[in-house]
Order: structure tokens, then C-alpha cells, then sequence
């Protein structure tokens, strides 16, 4: 069994991990951590994991983390890059929810996240954590950047056109929408439902902290830099991330559909829908999946790529346990088998 230990299990991202990780045959759950809610059981604070997740909160000390194979970090921006280097001294490998690891760059670190890197030596070690790109050095990782839910959307819609070199990569278009649990489990006035039902509005739009981690994902796909306007919406609803994707073609293409279909054929966790496809956020609602259209309107040189998935699982904790089984081979898919909720 996999000895599993989660720093910051109180928030959304955090009882995602609980929920999806509870339900994976080779995991022990050895340490769920809380400064503020040391000592209270976790089933008392998540009803849904009553009978499942039978342990209490606890301190995040290394003591404590130091006998797990495996530390999730669900926390704010800024904790991990802390934390890590010790408990990785002590052999523990670690998978990273937050940003700390996913640029590689630490003066655009600071810039996008206010904040001088405390341990820059790992950065060159940390390994972005998007399987479908790099599931080989996943393997040997001590250290996972899991991807942004935002990054996520968007690297998986543009890859395939990007991979094969038939768009213009300097004029790129991610227009995407997020539902309100992106935003993490704390009370602001933006994200009150009073404030947020019933409505619809654009944010960040002269700047977003994903935009250099998508950058920098899309720039290594390519191999070389791209040029991408991302715009980020917030949706009136709790999960779930809609990416419309914008490219030019630059090169004559037989049949987009089949790239598609090719590219992702033996990934469990990405589906390219039927051509004429519109896939709904619903439909990933709880599942580990990216599904996917793509459209060549009227026969022009634009193509559309529709991308949906579940910001909390596909964009966070689901991938993140992809992640975990990667690194301790096991197959990709276990423990992440759970159907979308309808309706």
C-alpha cells in the first residue's frame, strides 16, 4: 500500500483528493493535515467521507509527513516551495497542487505571484505533471508539478494542431470559462452567490497567473515560443472549465478529426468526440476526463477546439492521483474510474 499524506485537506482540491483517493485500492491514507483543524476527524468536517476517511486532522510536521511515501499539496501558492525540500531529504515524493514548481523561470515566478522563490534549485527538477505530454518522466520524478485546471484545458485542446506544426503559433486564442470553485474554498465578495448567480463576466484579462505556465506548456509542445491571448470568465455554476480555442491553419489538412483521434487514441483519460460534437461541462461533472471537439467552420482556415473537464478533477486532485500512479507504477486509470454525474 501507498502511504498517503495531504497537507491542506480542508479545502475543495483538498476533500477531492480525500474523496478520489479513499476509493483507490493501493492507497493508506497516513496523513490529512490542518493547522486550524488539528484534531477534529475529517468526516466530521466532510459528511460525504463519513465510514471512509476514519482519521483526524493533524500537524503538518515533518515528523508527521516524514512516514508517507507520497505528500499531496493542496495549498495556497507559496507553502509547498517551504516544505518540500526536507521531506524530500527524507525520501518522500512529492505532488504539487499549487504553482510553486510549474514555472520554470524564478524571476517570472515572482513577477506573476508577488513572491521570491524559496527553493529555485528544484525548479529545474520539478516535472510539469501533464501525463498526456510527460508521462515518461513522470516515472522517475520525485517532484510533480500537477498543471493548473485552466493549463490543462487549453494544452490538451491545442496539442494536437501545435504537435504537428499546421497553425499559426504566434496568434492563439484561449477564451475560457471556469465555474466558482476555481476560485478555492475561502468567502470573497466575487465568488458570493448573491454575487456570482445569475451572472457572467470576464476576469483578468490584462494578465492571469495561468497564462505563463500556458505559455510555457505550449512553447514546449511546439518547441518553440507561442504567441497566445488568453481571457478567463467566470460561470454561475460550482465545477467545471469550458476553453474555446482559437488557431489558424497555416498548412492544408486532410482531416482534423483523424489528427485528433490519433493523437489521444490510447489515453484513458482524454476523449475526442464524434465530428460536430458541443461537449457540456456536465458531462465530465466528477470524472478524471478531458473531452474534446474540434471544428473547421464554413471550411475556413480557423480551426475551433472545444475542451471541457472538471476543474477539481482532470484540473486538479483527479489528475493529480493520475499523477501518484504514474510515479509508483501502477496502472494510469486506477482509482480514477468514476462516470460523470448526471444531471
Amino acid at each position: 500500500m501507498i502511504k498517503v499524506g495531504i497537507v491542506g485537506g480542508t479545502g475543495y482540491t483538498g476533500v477531492e483528493l480525500l474523496r478520489l483517493l479513499a476509493q483507490h485500492p493501493n492507497v493508506h491514507l497516513q496523513a490529512i493535515t490542518s493547522r486550524t483543524e488539528s484534531g477534529i476527524a475529517v468526516s466530521q468536517m466532510f459528511p460525504n467521507l463519513r465510514g471512509r476517511v476514519d482519521v483526524a486532522f493533524s500537524e503538518p510536521t515533518v515528523e508527521n509527513l516524514s512516514a508517507c511515501d507520497v505528500v499531496f499539496f493542496a495549498t495556497p501558492n507559496g507553502v509547498a516551495m517551504k516544505q518540500v525540500p526536507e521531506l524530500l531529504d527524507k525520501g518522500v515524493k512529492i505532488i504539487d497542487l499549487a504553482a510553486d514548481f510549474r514555472l520554470k523561470n524564478p524571476a517570472e515566478w515572482q513577477q506573476w505571484y508577488g513572491m521570491a522563490h524559496a527553493s529555485e534549485n528544484l525548479l529545474a527538477e520539478a516535472v510539469y505533471g501533464l501525463p498526456e505530454v510527460n508521462r515518461e518522466a513522470i516515472k522517475t520524478a520525485r517532484l510533480v508539478a500537477n498543471p493548473g485546471c485552466y493549463p490543462t484545458a487549453v494544452q490538451l485542446g491545442f496539442l494536437p494542431l501545435l504537435k504537428a506544426g499546421l497553425i499559426d503559433s504566434q496568434t492563439l486564442i484561449a477564451d475560457a470559462k471556469s465555474g466558482v470553485s476555481g476560485a478555492g474554498r475561502k468567502a470573497e465578495v466575487p465568488t458570493l452567490f448573491a454575487e456570482a448567480g445569475d451572472s457572467f463576466k470576464a476576469y483578468g484579462v490584462a494578465g492571469h497567473r495561468h497564462l505563463p505556465e500556458i505559455k510555457q506548456g505550449l512553447t514546449s509542445i511546439y518547441g518553440q515560443p507561442v504567441g497566445l491571448t488568453f481571457v478567463p470568465h467566470l460561470l454561475p455554476l460550482i465545477r467545471g472549465i469550458h476553453a474555446t480555442l482559437y488557431a489558424r491553419l497555416t498548412a492544408d489538412v486532410a482531416d482534423i478529426q483523424a489528427l485528433y483521434e490519433q493523437t489521444y487514441q490510447h489515453e484513458a483519460f482524454v476523449d475526442v468526440m464524434p465530428a460536430g460534437s458541443h461537449p457540456e461541462t456536465r458531462s465530465v461533472r466528477g470524472a478524471n476526463m478531458c473531452r474534446i471537439a474540434v471544428h473547421r467552420p464554413q471550411g475556413g482556415d480557423t480551426v475551433v477546439i472545444l475542451s471541457v473537464i472538471d476543474n477539481l478533477v482532470k484540473g486538479a486532485a483527479g489528475q493529480a492521483v493520475q499523477n501518484m500512479n504514474i510515479m509508483f507504477g501502477l496502472d494510469e486509470s486506477t482509482g480514477l474510474s468514476q462516470i460523470a454525474l448526471l444531471p
